[in-house]
């Protein structure tokens, strides 16, 4: 087949803003050549944001709110694509922002993404493919994590136990074992209860490199209260959101332990996030991780994460053409490329066999869609353009 322009949307559990990402992908054989274009993060509106965060669980979303709210971010993801430059581009795939994750007794009833795909399409002209999530819930499984069908291209035929760890607001892992089957699942919160903390304590959206994390001491009985949160022994495949591991959740557990102090709480929590990262790899005899997300920038939480793990390695994708802040919106125009093509997939969620994930929203030019692609591509390259001209592939 010929190649194809995708451009990758998504906005996570972090709620920053729109990431975007703009790659040139075809199929060869077995294998899904992938160009990373571009990428760039859009910061949302201040007040679309804060409007985002007020409407988590437990805060009130009334049906007005929600139709604005879908409206907004819609219109924020169209101006992502526009600017990053969508000339050339073929079709968009939006993952969306997740506003609510129905996860009840284990399983997951349902996942709700605003971000209507109408608007992108009306302001680009180009089809969008979107709500990739839910066709894998209504066939059993989590709608999340999705990374594994990227994961698992990417790192194929690991010769030891590898893990594809992405700490965004919430942490998963995809663990890849030479002889058994692909398992992704979140493990618990990444960057959620710090940010959390961030804008209760110091008003501002993060710790900006874990600075004040690094001076604080661990808080041990607020560590223990925090980790003996059922999520974390269930077993996989499962997820989670900030419907559990919100503001108010961390705010509770503050009211179980004596006062404390600001950089004891960051530094407390970096320790949550690496300890149970660290718990999950280990629970599946990983040697390897590889790393990606925003969480990544945080010294505190590398450091932590790294210290947890020791002796297993910690490494980013970027040392594999693949950008550390732009993996999910890769991942989008990866699984977008996927079902324009033709292709099922199984993010091994728990879902009853592979499925083609998302619906399309045509574009301003009628509905064609390319011929099939026969078989299912099992490797995916990084072809990393380089400076002087041709590019280079790397595995």
């Amino acid at each position: 087949m010929g190649w194809y322009r995708v451009v990758g949307v998504i906005s996570g559990t972090s709620m920053d803003g729109v990431d975007v990402a703009v790659a040139d992908l075809t199929v060869r054989g077995d294998t899904i050549d992938l160009v990373p274009v571009r990428h760039a993060q859009i910061p949302y509106p201040a007040d679309l944001r804060a409007a985002l965060t007020a409407a988590l669980p437990p805060g009130d979303c009334s049906a007005e709110t929600l139709c604005k709210l879908d409206t907004a971010v819609g219109q924020a993801f169209a101006a992502a694509v526009a600017g990053v430059g969508a000339k050339g581009a073929d079709l968009v795939a939006s993952l969306g922002q997740t506003l609510f994750h129905w996860v009840d007794a284990g399983r997951c009833l349902g996942t709700l993404q605003l971000g209507q795909p109408a608007w992108i399409a009306e302001a680009t002209g180009l089809p969008v493919v979107a709500d990739l999530r839910v066709r894998d819930v209504a066939a059993g499984g989590h709608g999340a994590p999705l990374a594994l069908i990227l994961d698992r291209l990417l790192l194929s035929e690991p010769d030891t136990p590898t893990a594809a760890l992405n700490l965004g607001g919430i942490a998963n892992i995809t663990v890849l074992t030479p002889d058994a089957p692909a398992l992704a699942f979140d493990t618990g919160p990444g960057n959620a209860l710090l940010d959390a903390a961030a804008q209760a304590r110091l008003g501002t959206a993060h710790d900006i490199d874990g600075a004040l994390a690094s001076q604080g001491t661990v808080r041990e009985d607020l560590l223990g209260i925090l980790l003996a949160d059922p999520y974390y022994a269930a077993p996989p495949p499962k997820s989670t959101g900030k419907e559990l591991f919100s503001a108010a959740y961390l705010t509770e557990a503050l009211t179980r332990v004596p006062p404390v102090a600001d950089a004891d709480l960051l530094a407390t929590l970096v320790t949550l996030t690496a300890t149970t990262v660290a718990a999950a790899c280990r629970s599946h005899d990983v040697k390897k991780v590889v790393a990606s997300g925003g969480g990544v920038h945080n010294r505190a939480l590398l450091s932590a994460l790294r210290t947890a793990l020791d002796p297993v390695p910690v490494s980013t994708t970027d040392e594999l053409g693949l950008p550390v802040d732009a993996k999910e919106a890769y991942l989008a125009a990866l699984l977008g490329f996927l079902t324009w093509s033709g292709i099922a997939v199984d993010p091994a969620t728990g879902a009853a066999g592979p499925r083609l994930l998302g619906s399309i929203t045509p574009g301003a030019e009628p509905l064609r869609l390319p011929d099939p692609v026969g078989g299912t591509p099992s490797r995916l390259r990084i072809v990393v353009p380089q400076p002087l001209g041709g590019p280079s592939a790397r595995t």
